[in-house]
């Protein structure tokens, strides 16, 4: 039961964030605007939502969350954003990065990484500026400056959205013992999902994979009061797991940056970890036509923002893709801009 006083400090807590980080994307959409002017950036032609329908479908996700709580599948939601001079000292990084995200949004490059890495261990794909955020996924800077623009990105509402795979986690772990249960994150970033799975389920076996060690090592901080959790730096087109390991896998804001060919060599791993009967829980941006009105969102992000493969992703058939290796869809819905999919391994 969830009392009172708890859902008003959560309808508190999340007002704050939506008004912070909805200040840092207006003080940045002058930038923004003329970065895109100045690389010949175009409107977008499909249909636009309206600041109403917006702010609406923010609140109905909220609503969702306090709701999955009041229902006991997850605890009350707490974002753990840091302290107060943490928050301050990030948003004075952010700013201060701001200049060459927009420099490099204007000239549309985003190889910077490649031209100074070029690191022969990491794939080609990945050594670029996604988001055109300074040293991609590659740096302590980017991992401590991710989840703030992020967060800005979607208005305060990103870990809203993934905490909706608690709910397919609480259905498939209903009447199981945590002990028993092994769970993957792919591409877990800097685990904020992994920390709201581990609140949720304290004895669960649970790990982490990522590409990137500096995401690790800022996710390694952001879990260091956690039960354990395993956080391992690998590929996910070969994943260091033994097949049929996992009861769970997850997959949030990933498959939109892998590009087309890639996309099946995971969809494949991820069916090789799974048990039969498994779970794989995918969370990612909407689709073409998920919603009519949001289309043009979807189009204005692949031209404003460096997502080299967003443009096939908005187009892919997930269905088919994953049918092809044994997974089958069981719930699908939606989350403000992302999709919700869960599949089983038959």
């Amino acid at each position: 039961m969830v009392s009172l006083l708890a859902r008003a400090d959560y309808a508190l807590r999340q007002s704050a964030r939506v008004a912070w980080y909805t200040g840092h994307y207006l003080a940045s959409r002058r930038g923004q605007l003329r970065a895109a002017r100045e690389s010949g950036i175009q409107r977008p032609k499909s249909p636009m939502p309206s600041t109403r329908e917006l702010m609406e479908d923010i609140g109905g996700l909220f609503g969702r969350d306090l709701a999955n709580a009041k229902a006991g599948l997850y605890p009350v939601p707490y974002d753990h954003d840091g302290s107060l001079r943490e928050i301050i000292s990030r948003s004075r990084q952010y700013f201060r990065d701001l200049p060459s995200v927009e420099r490099r949004r204007s000239e549309r490059d985003g190889s910077q990484v490649f031209v100074e890495l070029n690191d022969a261990a990491l794939p080609r794909y990945y050594q670029q500026n996604f988001h055109y955020q300074t040293d991609g996924y590659l740096s302590d800077h980017s991992a401590k400056l991710y989840d703030l623009q992020v967060e800005v990105l979607f208005t305060g509402a990103a870990n809203a959205m993934r905490r909706q795979a608690l709910v397919a986690m609480a259905e498939f772990m209903h009447g199981r013992d945590q002990r028993d249960v092994h769970m993957l994150d792919l591409a877990c970033g800097t685990g904020r999902f992994l920390r709201f799975a581990r609140q949720a389920y304290p004895r669960l076996n649970l790990s982490g994979l990522d590409l990137s060690n500096a995401y690790l090592a800022e996710a390694g901080r952001h879990l260091q009061k956690l039960k354990h959790i395993d956080l391992v730096c690998a590929n996910a087109e070969k994943m260091p797991f033994e097949n049929s390991s996992q009861d769970l896998v997850s997959s949030i804001f990933l498959f939109h940056e892998l590009p087309p060919k890639i996309r099946k060599i995971v969809a494949g791993e991820i069916a090789r970890v799974l048990k039969s009967k498994g779970r794989f829980i995918f969370i990612d941006s909407l689709q073409t036509g998920d919603k009519l009105s949001y289309d043009g969102l979807l189009e204005l992000f692949d031209n404003g923002f460096h997502e080299p493969y967003f443009s096939s992703y908005v187009k892919e058939d997930f269905t088919g893709l994953f049918a092809a290796h044994g997974l089958h869809p069981v719930e699908q819905s939606r989350a403000f801009l992302s999709k919700v999919v869960v599949y089983e391994k038959s």
